[in-house]
């Protein structure tokens, strides 16, 4: 598993223009539930944009339930309502830039699921990504290294052995955000890197030892610092470094 495969959209705006067009299309042409979209040659040169950057925008919309792609066929309208379809695209295309307590308070809740069903249903070939995930991290802290992927990796790695795709997936869509936050902003000081490598081993051990109750309480644990950090951090918008930390 490659950080660098988790990198965010280099052109959002592009592809949020692709998906407003998309919508105006649809709207315009009156398409139905299960009707057909022009064919992805026809959109590019209609919308002045390139094959992969349409495509991008239409596994967007795919993902989020509002366009099926057919092999051989061609790009559907979804089961949906035209007018749910317009507002949910709205929403989709508010979704590029949470802010980071957001961020921080999914990616708690999903975690303290994922843990627990990460002990219970992880596979052998699972536990040895975690360690390797987990020395990796360990080796960069200690020799004074910013180890912010690492530490994620690990995370990562508990949310595939959880074995519920969606969670894995959610986690996959919130990682880049959250590794560009913690970049920008340096979250986590050497000491609060050093304490993160016991609290991963906790973490690693109850898993390990399929102790769901104890994997969830070790997580708790580790995220205690990150919680308060998220709200420390100025409501206004204005995100600010806690002086606490």
């Amino acid at each position: 598993m490659k950080i660098e495969a988790l990198n965010k959209i280099e052109n959002q705006d592009v592809r949020n223009e692709i998906i407003s067009k998309i919508r105006e299309l649809i709207n315009y042409k009156n398409l139905e539930p299960g009707d057909k979209l022009p064919s992805e040659r026809m959109m590019a040169e209609k919308f002045g944009v390139s094959r992969n950057n349409l495509r991008e925008a239409i596994q967007t919309l795919e993902f989020y339930g509002l366009l099926k792609s057919i092999p051989q066929s061609g790009t559907f309208v979804a089961n949906i309502g035209i007018i749910a379809l317009n507002g949910m695209v709205s929403d989709i295309l508010s979704l590029d830039n949470p802010d980071f307590k957001s961020l921080v308070e999914t990616r708690i809740l999903l975690e303290l699921k994922t843990v627990r069903l990460a002990a219970l249903r992880r596979t052998e070939d699972q536990l040895v990504k975690m360690k390797d995930a987990l020395d990796a991290f360990e080796e960069k802290v200690l020799n004074g290294k910013d180890a912010v992927q690492e530490d994620l990796l690990f995370h990562l790695a508990i949310a595939k052995a959880s074995g519920n795709r969606t969670m894995n997936t959610f986690m996959l869509i919130i990682t880049p955000e959250i590794i560009t936050n913690f970049e920008k902003y340096h979250v986590c000081d050497d000491n609060q890197a050093i304490i993160g490598i016991k609290e991963h081993k906790e973490i690693y051990e109850a898993i390990k030892n399929k102790d769901p109750k104890l994997a969830k309480e070790k997580m708790k644990v580790h995220f205690k610092s990150l919680y308060q950090y998220c709200y420390n951090i100025d409501v206004t918008g204005n995100t600010e470094i806690a002086q606490s930390r």
